[in-house]
């Protein structure tokens, strides 16, 4: 098992360099990481004023064509918070589990989860978040298993493979795994308690946007889509269906 791990991982700490997404052809990344900041910050902003959320949470594009959504509150409007680190999170209004528990920086979180990646462009002055045609999806359980996800390495990687002496030095840090900015997001927001089962329906409770900076910015990061995640933005659309403590030996 762990020689297959270490296939994976000669795999990922080289497939940013010799594989790009398909924006690269038809944009150029800035030298200056000031640039791709504040190419971030205004696409989040266009992205926040260009969609809104439906009956059940999920992230939808206003239409230019339909009336039906004319009413709706744009993101914009929903009281999003932004933090120091440039991470954007709006807790929603009604869907908030009760009774609930906090949630513990270690916890092991099971949740329903749709999370994209982006890439903030500037086309003839216009900056905004662009999906990669090929993989845009880090994960979807709403569209997919429909079951809720259990702890992923994004959210936390287990000590087990910090330890691991067999890996590269670069493989064993925490951010080479770990998406900050949403562990940053997640602290507030609460756990429904006592947890709901996996066939409960969702209800997402909010939504995380975490600018590249606060994500894996221009470094080395663990092969999670087969394709780079430097300088991408994340949105993610969720529900946290509960948490347990994590075993002391994780």
């Amino acid at each position: 098992m762990k020689k297959i791990f270490l296939y994976i991982l000669a795999g990922s700490l080289c497939f940013s360099a010799c594989k790009k997404d398909d924006e690269a052809q038809t944009f150029v990344e800035p030298d200056d990481v000031a640039v791709r900041n504040t190419y971030d910050d205004q696409a989040i902003q266009k992205f926040l004023n260009d969609n809104y959320l439906d009956t059940q949470g999920n992230i939808k594009a206003f239409s230019a064509t339909d009336t039906i959504d004319d009413h709706e509150k744009k993101l914009a409007e929903l009281n999003p918070v932004k933090l120091p680190s440039g991470v954007v999170y709006i807790v929603r209004a009604g869907a908030q589990p009760s009774p609930s528990k906090t949630i513990g920086a270690t916890d092991v979180l099971r949740m329903m989860v749709r999370a994209n990646y982006y890439l903030a462009t500037n086309t003839d002055g216009t900056v905004a978040l662009v999906a990669s045609s090929v993989s845009p999806s880090l994960v979807n359980t709403v569209n997919g298993t429909g079951s809720p996800l259990s702890d992923p390495m994004w959210y936390y990687v287990k000590q087990a493979v910090i330890n691991d002496k067999n890996l590269p030095a670069v493989a064993r840090e925490r951010k080479y795994y770990e998406i900050e900015g949403f562990q940053e997001g997640l602290k507030f927001f609460k756990a429904a308690s006592p947890a709901l089962t996996d066939g409960a329906p969702y209800n997402l409770q909010g939504v995380i946007i975490v600018p590249s900076r606060a994500a894996f910015g221009r470094e080395a990061h663990y092969n999670y889509t087969g394709y780079s995640l430097q300088n991408r933005t994340f949105v993610f659309n969720f529900q946290v269906y509960g948490t347990s403590d994590r075993p002391a030996n994780e």
